[in-house]
């Protein structure tokens, strides 16, 4: 089955937190969710991404800003050492 919309239920097994959890992540910004009637939806794609399955682009710029930082800092040997 191939879903593009989860609900908070589905969404705490995948997770595996209590759907009260999801509510309060809900709440506090954490998971991005649509409320639709009485009930939230939260999109595949910010699911995988709290997973960890895929990176957001706040995690992407992260990890690439540590890369260069450890370049900057240590390259030289980084370079030496992928000659030996």
């Amino acid at each position: 089955m191939n879903k593009e919309l989860y609900s908070t239920a589905e969404a705490a097994k995948i997770l595996r937190i209590s759907r009260v959890a999801v509510f309060q992540k809900i709440q506090s910004g954490v998971i991005q969710a649509v409320k639709v009637g009485r009930n939230y939806v939260i999109e595949k794609d910010h699911l995988l991404e709290l997973v960890g399955e895929t990176l957001g682009e706040d995690r992407k710029q992260d990890i690439e800003m540590v890369v260069n930082k450890a370049m900057d800092e240590y390259g030289d040997a980084l370079r030496k050492l992928g000659r030996e």
